[in-house]
Order: structure tokens, then C-alpha cells, then sequence
């Protein structure tokens, strides 16, 4: 039946992500991706808090909290803060996983990815992320099948720039 399939779904899923946010450390924010529909007010009122909640942490603190009625995962890489939340019964530790594999892939792509790399080129970060989740879920764990999908995309881009320029 249609409700024990969402129930074995539901409990086969890895990480059912409700928002990634990626911040500097001056608490400007770079990326977004919401996996909830919300309004844009109630989008401004959670990056507010949670980007100041998050800068006020001292480093040697969890990258784990409890805000509202989830839990927020966050890492630190060089300037950047990715900042996911998550449901209560979900997995942390997965969840920083996922944190870990986007920047693998944002490094492979760009070679070395830094936070310009995000502002000049958010439209591929965004790609990227949409290669490897889909609906806050993984999708791909492969880095090579995720960046060979940019890549396919990268030279469909180039075929159709081309012939628009002849």
C-alpha cells in the first residue's frame, strides 16, 4: 500500500535535509538551498538567527545544536560556513558527511574552491549541489559520476554557446 511505502522510504532515507546555507565568516551569505517551502520572510528570519548563532559559536565547540525542533550541522572550511538542518531523528554524523562530499566536489571542480569561486560562479555551485542532492537527499555518492555529470554540462553549454555565436 501507498502508506507503507512512504513509511519503508521514510525510514530508508539517509538524510532528509531541510535547508543548506553556506555563510562567510562575516555572516554574508552566499548560497542558498531550501528543501521546505517557506516564505521569503520567514527564509530572511532563519539565515538572521541561524548565521548569528552560529558565528557566535567558539571554535572548539560541536558542530551539532538544537534549534527550534531541529538540528542544525555546521562546518567550518577556510571563510565559508556550510550550515544544514536537519529532522530530529536524522543522522548528524551523515549530515557532516554530506557537508564534506559538496566541498570535495566544489575542490575537484574548481581545483582548490575558495569563497570567490562561490560569488563568481554561484550558479555552478548551485549545479553542483543539484547533481548531488535532490530534494535534501544524496542522489550521487560518486564524486566521479557527479562531476561527470558537470562536466557533460559544461560542453553541452560550450556546443550551444558556440552555435549561437556562428
Amino acid at each position: 500500500s501507498f502508506t507503507t511505502h512512504c513509511e519503508i522510504r521514510t525510514y530508508h532515507r539517509m538524510c532528509g535535509m531541510q535547508f543548506m546555507l553556506l555563510f562567510s565568516r562575516q555572516g554574508k551569505l552566499r548560497l542558498q538551498k531550501w528543501y521546505v517551502p517557506l516564505s521569503d520572510k520567514e527564509k530572511k528570519k532563519i539565515t538572521r538567527e541561524l548565521v548569528q548563532t552560529v558565528l557566535a559559536r567558539k571554535p572548539k565547540m560541536c558542530s551539532f545544536l538544537e534549534w527550534r525542533d531541529l538540528k542544525i550541522v555546521y562546518k567550518r572550511y577556510a571563510s565559508l560556513y556550510f550550515c544544514c538542518a536537519i529532522e530530529d531523528q536524522d543522522n548528524e554524523l551523515i549530515t557532516l558527511e554530506i557537508i564534506h562530499r559538496y566541498v570535495e566536489l566544489l575542490d575537484k571542480y574548481f581545483g582548490s574552491v575558495c569563497e570567490l569561486d562561490i560569488i563568481f560562479n554561484f550558479e555552478k555551485a548551485y549545479f553542483i549541489l543539484d547533481e548531488f542532492l535532490l530534494g535534501g537527499e544524496a542522489q550521487e555518492t560518486s564524486k566521479k559520476n557527479v562531476l561527470k555529470a558537470i562536466e557533460q554540462a559544461d560542453l553541452l553549454q560550450e556546443v550551444s554557446h558556440v552555435k549561437n555565436c556562428e
